[in-house]
């Protein structure tokens, strides 16, 4: 290997991956521990079916009280388009690992710097949704079919919640606080202060509003577990940024 060749390698090698590939390893292994102890911890924290059902009720009748149930007409839309059914059913399965994981891939390759705010971001909020999930199990939307609502995946996608490693890895009443809803809003606003183009930028703003819509026109969350997610994700901002905004006070 020549002079040249050698003194360009380092370069070369930290345009691909910034801190090399045994930071980069040691991200992946730190990305999928965590997915895995959280699935298995969802899945089993709490399945009281009894309560979930009562704490779902109470959801209904909270926004019944507030005449804002209006996720059985979000149904009805959706269920209306053969389009709108198929995209909401694919954003739903795809929004809190594939985009998640992706945004976070191109974050660590792209912008470095701010990888581990993000990361640690993401984390943070789902082990406090996780506790959210002990403390509160509820039933969601699909679950209460007396009142309008209907299993959109179920009808829609071969993929549901009947299917084999999602039923043995996800808890069916996890629907407070949402986390589809928290970590859209993080991915959202971290990938639009990150991108360049305005019309990216724009997307990625849309981001959050469009899973919210999805994960209620499917029928696995009502708005209130939307909420308890936007503050799921605000609580774990404040946590971890806790000392910055302490310095500007």
């Amino acid at each position: 290997m020549n002079v040249s060749a050698a003194a360009h390698a380092p370069e070369q090698r930290g345009k691909f991956l910034p801190r090399g590939w045994g930071d980069f390893l040691l991200q992946i292994a730190i990305w999928f521990g965590f997915l895995a102890a959280y699935q298995v911890a969802r899945g089993v924290a709490d399945r009281n079916a009894a309560a979930a059902f009562e704490n779902g009720l109470k959801v209904i009748d909270l926004e019944s009280r507030a005449n804002a149930l209006f996720e059985v007409s979000l149904q009805g839309l959706v269920d209306s388009s053969r389009v709108l059914a198929v995209m909401t059913s694919w954003t739903y399965w795809l929004s809190q690992f594939t985009v998640l994981g992706l945004s976070l891939l191109w974050v660590y390759l792209r912008r470095n710097e701010v990888f581990p705010r993000f990361r640690n971001l993401v984390m943070l909020a789902n082990v406090i949704g996780l506790a959210g999930y002990v403390l509160l199990p509820t039933a969601p939307p699909r679950m209460f079919p007396d009142f309008g609502f209907v299993d959109t995946l179920a009808r829609f996608a071969s993929l549901n919640h009947g299917s084999g490693l999602v039923q043995l890895a996800s808890n069916p009443y996890a629907a407070m606080p949402s986390l589809h809803s928290a970590d859209a809003l993080i991915v959202g606003i971290t990938m639009a202060m990150l991108v360049k183009r305005r019309w990216a930028k724009a997307l990625w703003l849309l981001w959050a509003p469009w899973v919210w819509f999805s994960v209620m026109a499917t029928g696995n969350h009502f708005w209130l577990d939307i909420a308890a997610g936007v503050i799921v994700a605000g609580v774990a901002a404040l946590v971890l940024e806790r000392k910055t905004l302490l310095r500007r006070l």
